[in-house]
């Protein structure tokens, strides 16, 4: 919860910015770039945390495979999920209601251009991620040996500044539009129910490949109500005495934050504006939200953070609820 209220406040710092300066935003052209080095040095430490973490190496095995298939199997019925639920409400492919007006339709369009070009960016981030855990495991790990807990605290510093800084940035692309108030209206009821589309999706999601795995139905809907949510989900289940379903829970909430990250850009641009935000699950309102802005244009923020947060709320609620069927 104080992490959501950090990320509205920097959201909000961002878009008074940019408001008052919006007849000069030619002289911001440069905060594109920095966005971009500021979520390099996220993926590079999200990398090294992964690979200097020993629970994390160890079971990158057979729980591994089996974390990365439930995760693989609930972003696809996410997906389909949410584009099932985009045709029915009405919202086109870049993430606009039907029947706005035809320079909204152009800005769409422009986004989507925009987003054209990313596919550069996961190649970046699928490059960072890699040399972020290599560092991780042969540089960070050795250096701290048994004070590796200290490099843990020290990157998840990082990281929360790293995400105020982004999200100054998202917030500040949502001042120049000046259109979030709109954004909201239009898109109504939708924004409100978008959240629930992503659990439902991630559930089925989860039961069905823990299934495949021979996990039992409350394991496997326990790990697919974790939503990316690593540092809580595994804690959970694995109080209630689920060892091998808590390492799953952790390893999955870890490639589903990754590979959101990975995967946002391709999906913007192959399916559509909003399955991102279905793809990310909690992630969406901190770490995939400056990904999900950049591929898919301001207007999706909206969705983006409010999902993610209503996602987040839920899920020590349904963790908790699974488990202990």
């Amino acid at each position: 919860m104080t992490d959501m209220i950090l990320y509205l406040i920097m959201t909000a710092l961002g878009y008074i910015v940019a408001a008052k300066c919006r007849n000069i935003r030619e002289k911001f052209f440069w905060t594109g770039k920095v966005q971009t080095l500021a979520i390099v040095f996220l993926i590079l430490v999200m990398g090294m945390r992964m690979g200097s973490n020993e629970e994390i190496i160890r079971n990158l095995g057979t729980i591994g495979l089996s974390a990365l298939l439930i995760t693989i199997v609930i972003q696809i019925f996410c997906i389909i999920a949410v584009g099932i639920f985009r045709k029915i409400t009405g919202i086109d492919r870049k993430g606009y209601v039907s029947g706005e007006s035809s320079a909204e339709t152009a800005k769409a369009s422009g986004s989507e251009a925009e987003g054209s070009g990313l596919n550069s960016m996961t190649f970046i981030i699928l490059i960072c991620v890699a040399i972020g855990m290599a560092l991780g495991y042969l540089v960070v790990k050795p250096f701290y040996g048994v004070a590796i807990d200290d490099f843990s605290v020290l990157a998840g510093k990082c990281i929360k500044l790293g995400l105020c800084v982004l999200i100054f940035f998202v917030g500040m692309d949502l001042g120049f539009e000046g259109n979030i108030l709109g954004s909201i209206r239009k898109a109504g009821y939708r924004v409100v129910l978008l959240p629930f589309v992503v659990i439902a999706g991630s559930l089925l999601g989860g039961l069905a490949a823990g299934t495949v795995l021979g996990l039992s139905a409350k394991e496997s809907l326990a790990v697919a109500a974790g939503m990316g949510w690593y540092s809580l989900a595994p804690g959970i289940i694995m109080e209630a005495g689920f060892v091998t379903a808590s390492a799953i829970s952790f390893l999955h909430n870890v490639f589903r934050e990754i590979l959101s990250i990975l995967l946002a850009p391709l999906v913007a641009q192959k399916v559509g504006a909003l399955e991102p935000v279905g793809v990310a699950g909690a992630p969406a309102m901190d770490v995939c939200l400056p990904v999900i802005e950049r591929a898919c244009g301001p207007h999706v923020v909206v969705y983006s953070f409010l999902s993610g947060a209503i996602v987040s709320i839920f899920v020590p609620i349904l963790v908790t609820l699974f488990i202990g069927l």
